[in-house]
């Protein structure tokens, strides 16, 4: 019975530690780290990759004046394209507040001084306008400034350049409510001879920004990448300053991570990709280029790529690339997260309230594992009844250890009891029970919704804490009603304090997750009671004697 009270209690402490650790990233300050500024402007190059990344400054007189920032407004998308490189430096989600309650929009990409987070894309090659041996090419626009008309479906923003020859247009096409951009390049080679080009598209951000750490431990932010062999891996800044990334695939994905929000880069996912990574100056890098692509005197070729940029939310990002949508990273357990996560957004889109469905699914999942839950307790109590007579053994064979095993095993064979009976169904539940706590520490469609009365956002921790507290005392009950055989007065401290700890503890839990556990506990109690008569019904001991 102490062993698996000592499970229990390391089980749930070890995922309310994690799951702590996990919201943290959206609670924790953000100061920003300064670091040397750089320009959209410069040019570098990488003699493996042979890329050009915003890295160093370029000589002056290579800037080109007519530089500008083009600025575009769609239904889920205000962002800046830089005319130098046809890069997007900014981007905001006007669906989604930074705050609950502001009227800020959350910025998932930006370029401050000390701090970029930028994607770009562009031609390199022997005939490419963005190769290393050029300056960054400086687009024509026909506007400033883009807005999607009301009732638009579409929009375009093209984007034009004459290099030696090779007409460029590169065009961001934007579609009414989506957060995927197709970026497409319309290449019209206009002299005699054969042009080789060859495509690349890279997310930059800085590394150290003091966004990445909590009061505990790092919490993860940074890039991650997709291949026709494996799907979804993580490649943090750490991995990138230890070893570039170089991995050729057909098809596949980058993409830079935080809580809830993505960006990615989706190449031609027919072709044979190489997908790379780059510290520069402070500056994580990482990317996907095309193979080389030759354009005849007078045709014309058109190179596409897709560019996402906005929430995790699965169904989207399924669609665009194989593994994109695991960067929902529900990590180990995604097989079983993943259909816990449908049967949520199920039953959200019956009751309509992200808080009435956590108490459904609670429901639900503990209704189902009621059969393991009986046998656990069942077990326990057996094991309880069994405890004089292997005192007694123990008495007898205390100088014996070889005798001793042998003959527990003959009691536990003659009394019909199962030493691992209530361990077992506990060892099985526990992975479910972590596989939903990460579906309601991931899942996007949470951050900021309301439940009832003074829970307004289930992404944020209770401001009056009367979620913790009940949740404590559901625990209390439970400690009282659970039998235990600790014997120990510091061990016994240690448990009596034990609701009151994790009450304190659950303080800063976002309130979705406290309503969970103390939901989870309430139907604990029902079934331990229900649980409890009946065995005492069949002549077996519930409490201690």
């Amino acid at each position: 019975m102490e062993s698996q009270r000592s499970l229990l209690v390391i089980g749930l402490a070890l995922v309310s530690f994690l799951l702590w650790q996990q919201w943290n990233i959206a609670n924790a300050p953000q100061p920003v780290t300064p670091v040397a500024e750089v320009s959209p402007n410069s040019a570098t190059s990488s003699a493996d990759l042979q890329l050009t990344t915003a890295d160093t400054e370029q000589p002056a007189a290579t800037v080109t004046a007519s530089a500008r920032t083009i600025e575009v407004s769609t239904d889920v998308f205000n962002l800046s394209i830089d005319s130098r490189g046809g890069d997007i430096v900014a981007l905001t989600l006007p669906d989604f507040e930074l705050e609950k309650g502001k009227a800020e929009p959350y910025p998932l990409m930006r370029r401050l001084p000390g701090f970029e987070y930028v994607a770009q894309s562009g031609l390199i090659g022997r005939d490419g306008p963005d190769d290393s041996r050029n300056p960054r090419p400086v687009y024509s626009a026909a506007h400033t400034s883009y807005r999607m008309a009301e009732g638009a479906t579409e929009l375009v923003v093209p984007l034009t350049f004459n290099h030696n020859g090779l007409q460029v247009e590169k065009r961001f096409i934007f579609t009414a409510g989506q957060y995927d951009v197709r970026v497409e390049y319309l290449l019209h080679n206009q002299s005699t001879e054969v042009k080789t080009v060859q495509p690349y598209q890279h997310l930059v951000q800085s590394i150290d920004n003091g966004e990445s750490t909590s009061m505990m431990m790092p919490i993860y932010r940074g890039a991650a990448f997709g291949t026709s062999s494996e799907r979804y891996n993580k490649y943090a800044f750490d991995d990138m300053q230890e070893k570039n990334l170089l991995e050729a695939t057909t098809g596949g994905w980058v993409a830079m991570l935080e809580h809830y929000f993505v960006s990615a880069w989706v190449p031609d996912q027919q072709a044979d990709n190489q997908l790379y990574s780059l510290v520069r100056n402070g500056q994580g890098v990482i990317g996907a280029k095309g193979p080389a692509v030759n354009i005849e005197p007078g045709a014309t070729v058109t190179l596409g790529s897709t560019f996402y940029a906005g929430p995790k939310t699965q169904d989207n990002l399924a669609k665009l690339a194989n593994g994109l949508d695991l960067t929902v990273d529900y990590g180990f357990l995604w097989f079983i997260s993943q259909p816990l996560f449908w049967l949520l957004t199920l039953i959200q889109s019956v009751v309509v309230n992200w808080g009435v469905a956590i108490i459904i699914i609670t429901l639900i999942v503990k209704g189902l594992m009621y059969p393991l839950t009986k046998v656990q307790y069942e077990s326990m109590a057996k094991m309880r009844n069994l405890k004089p007579k292997i005192d007694e053994l123990q008495a007898r064979y205390k100088d014996d250890r070889q005798k001793m095993g042998p003959a527990m095993m003959e009691l536990y064979r003659k009394e019909k009891v199962n030493p691992m009976g209530g361990c077992l169904p506990m060892l099985i539940q526990m992975p479910i029970f972590l596989a939903l706590y990460w579906v309601f520490v991931e899942s996007v469609e949470l951050r900021h919704a309301p439940f009832m009365l003074w829970i307004t956002d289930l992404s944020a921790q209770d401001p009056y804490y009367v979620l913790p507290v009940l949740f404590g005392a559901s625990m209390y009950l439970m400690q009282k009603l659970t039998p235990m055989q600790v014997t120990d007065p510091m061990q016994q401290k240690i448990m009596m304090w034990m609701p009151v700890a994790f009450s304190v503890f659950f303080l800063w839990f976002p309130s979705g997750l406290v309503l969970y556990w103390f939901v989870s506990n309430l139907i604990s109690l029902a079934q331990m009671l229900y649980i409890y008569k009946g065995m005492e019904k069949k002549g077996l001991h519930t409490k201690k004697a």
